[in-house]
């Protein structure tokens, strides 16, 4: 059997999916490239043709959130680039990195709902034609030193339309892929838009004509032009748009009504998964957006005048290193937890982020505070000292954060099928091959899609707390406040690595039986 796709012309004739019969009849659709006959489950199907459509789903489903997160990042390094003449304190540069993560958080929800409503390759083409909304504001404001900090604030927050993108690729590609390898293709399309966090830090000061990459490329004579990544993005955006209309598709057997997929908010697992995620993926794009100004302020000499680095370490040779380490450990993390179980692989990563932290905070109090140093050259050149142990912890962290990205993800659709299934099993029904067994998994993949959406949105949170917390506006000293925010992490770490044990590997916890 192979996949069935339907047009705007010939959509009565299709085949219902299934599992129509529990959704109702299907709906005449007005575009093309809808699937209405898709069972990864089903072997003969998968080799027939299904991996080779899902995986060409999967290789423009990542183009288009790599890109999503490029946007979504934008300002965490261009933040730090910012000249003196706009005049912005340590504490409101945080809070203009963590604007966007706010907004990319709490639009995943409907981001999420968009895709069985609209479908996959429906919603790729539109929310890749909506980064056009922060990429020309970001070449419009970083221009006008005269623009209002709080129309920056707004300008910057809706970059957090890149962040929504993840929600709903991942929901749309946990659709294509049968249970025993959603957790390597999960794995690389969030590694794929993960890494595009990477990208933009690591490329954005050669676009724009500062130096960068380890100081093989020198400053421009030109100066500093940030208006030029916000044109690179533009372009970028446009083709990731077109690729989509042109080599995507939607599944019909994804389709289902907001009130089915807000169904997976009375779940208690939702909830739990949450927590985790706000310490995994909450972590890696708080500290991603974080990163490039916590290496400004405590460990570079900046000239007050020109916002050139002048002394100690410049930030934009390492700040891309973190996002490009949890972005490649996050497909290792996924690859790893379908050998060994997710909740195994997840308790080590926050084993990993508990010890890596703390080597973090060991490093932070060796610190002087520069700004407030008599001397601010001699502080730098003795904070430069420490500052390779500083990245090492860091990069750990990073590996942790990736790791347990992967793994907590993978939970996800093993949970709900496991809760699908189980009253099956015990009914004395667990042939896979029955219609209720595959009405069950259907049911299941809709609803684990749906979780991935709400899951991935409150985990994002933590990309808008950590910068909040680094720049915590009643603490006078900014090193302080970075020092007590690390410690304050360490202990939900803890947390969260205990939660996991005791809900999915506790021997007697129900869910320990899903090998979750």
């Amino acid at each position: 059997m192979t996949p069935t796709t339907s047009t705007a012309q010939d959509a009565p004739a299709v085949a219902a999916a299934p599992g129509a019969a529990a959704d109702g009849p299907a709906r005449r659709r007005r575009t093309g490239r809808w699937i209405d006959e898709w069972t990864p489950e089903d072997p003969a199907f998968w080799e027939g043709g299904g991996r080779k459509v899902a995986r060409r789903n999967l290789v423009w489903s990542i183009f288009a959130e790599h890109l999503g997160f490029s946007v979504w990042l934008i300002w965490s390094v261009s933040a730090a680039m910012l000249g003196s003449q706009f005049g912005y304190s340590p504490q409101q540069l945080f809070f203009l990195v963590a604007a966007p993560n706010l907004v990319g958080a709490l639009i995943r929800v409907p981001y999420t709902f968009a895709v069985p409503v609209f479908g996959g390759r429906n919603w790729t083409v539109v929310s890749a034609l909506l980064l056009l909304v922060p990429t020309l504001l970001f070449v419009v404001a970083v221009q006008d030193t005269s623009t209002p900090y709080w129309v920056m604030v707004v300008i910057a927050a809706t970059a957090g339309l890149g962040g929504g993108n993840f929600a709903s690729s991942m929901a749309n590609i946990n659709a294509f892929y049968p249970a025993d390898k959603k957790g390597a293709a999960l794995g690389l399309n969030a590694a794929g838009g993960n890494i595009g966090v990477a990208v933009i830090q690591l490329f954005l000061p050669v676009m724009v004509g500062a130096a960068g990459i380890f100081g093989l490329v020198q400053a421009s004579e030109g100066g500093i032009h940030l208006e030029r990544a916000g044109w690179v993005y533009v372009g970028l955006a446009l083709v990731a748009a077109a690729a989509a209309y042109l080599f995507m598709d939607n599944l019909g057997t994804a389709s289902g009504s907001t009130r089915e997929t807000a169904a997976v908010v009375r779940r208690r697992q939702t909830w739990v998964m949450s927590l985790l995620y706000i310490g995994t993926f909450g972590s890696f794009i708080g500290y991603s957006a974080a990163m490039p100004l916590l290496i400004k302020m405590h460990f570079s000499l900046v000239d007050a005048a020109s916002g050139a680095v002048v002394g100690g370490i410049n930030f934009a040779f390492f700040a891309f290193l973190g996002a490009l380490v949890g972005s490649i450990t996050r497909p290792f993390g996924g690859w790893l937890s379908d050998r060994l179980g997710g909740a195994r692989v997840t308790v080590g990563a926050f084993v990993g982020l508990v010890l890596s932290t703390a080597g973090v905070l060991w490093t932070l109090n060796q610190l002087t505070p520069i700004a407030a140093a008599s001397d601010p050259a001699a502080a730098a050149a003795a904070n430069r000292a420490w500052f390779p142990v500083f990245l090492g912890c860091f990069l750990l962290v990073f590996a942790a954060t990736g790791i347990g990205n992967g793994s907590t993800y993978r939970m996800i659709p093993t949970i709900w099928r496991f809760e699908a299934t189980e009253r099956l099993a015990v009914t004395g029904a667990p042939d896979p091959t029955a219609p209720a067994w595959r009405e069950a998994v259907l049911r299941a993949t809709k609803e684990s899609s749906a979780a991935v959406g709400i899951i991935g949105a409150v985990g994002a949170l933590g990309g808008f707390l950590i910068p909040m917390m680094f720049g915590a506006p009643w603490v006078e000293d900014p090193l302080s406040s970075v020092r007590t925010a690390f410690a304050l992490f360490i202990g939900y770490y803890v947390a969260c690595g205990a939660l996991t044990w005791a809900v999915y590997l506790r021997r007697g916890s129900r869910l320990a039986a899903a090998g979750a």
